[in-house]
């Protein structure tokens, strides 16, 4: 399993820095917060990327709402006495979706609203939490070579978690201000 998480993050990080390094390199700064928006042809090219893009989000949103709908699912169960189906859970998660729909639609930067969000939650989770876990769990010599790199991990991932989110929120001021509603 070990090996397979290696080879996954080596996959991953092949991908995106692929993708960062010749995207800035064709774009400069000036590239859309979605890449596949600054690319004029081949179109054929074009279509398939944005066909898997749909494909990863329809996957990865059904993993991470998951958990906000049992947690709507239990409450009007609980709370409001509604029969437990799959009525329920249909019109839930299309009530679900359709409200996250709508907030993605009205906020043209939305992309920006991941960057600040994202310093929060993927920086701690990523880089720095485990980190501290494991200096918990194992507790090594201090001064060692693993305390010391997990040290530097959980310093530049703190710097990292509040560069990334003084960064979003910048960028949210400088599209607000500017913003007109469904225009």
């Amino acid at each position: 399993m070990w090996r397979g998480v290696i080879v996954a993050y080596i996959i991953v990080a092949i991908c995106y820095f692929g993708v960062s390094i010749l995207g800035y390199w064709a774009f400069g700064n000036a590239v859309a917060d979605n890449i596949l928006i600054s690319l004029e042809h081949p179109t054929w090219l074009i279509a398939a990327a944005n066909m898997m893009v749909v494909v990863h989000v329809i996957g990865s949103y059904q993993i991470y709402a998951m958990p906000v709908f049992d947690m709507l699912e239990s409450f009007l169960v609980k709370t409001l006495h509604l029969p437990p189906g799959l009525l329920l859970r249909i019109i839930t998660r299309s009530l679900y979706v359709a409200f996250t729909c709508f907030v993605g639609i009205t906020l043209p930067f939305f992309g920006d609203l991941l960057g600040f969000f994202g310093g929060f939650a993927f920086a701690p989770t990523t880089y720095f939490l485990p980190c501290i876990i494991w200096l918990c769990i194992y507790k090594p010599r201090p001064f060692g070579l693993s305390w010391i790199i997990n040290w530097i991990c959980i310093i530049l991932g703190v710097i990292l978690m509040f560069v990334s989110s003084i960064g979003g929120l910048r960028q949210i001021i400088v599209d607000a201000s500017n913003y007109k509603f469904y225009q």
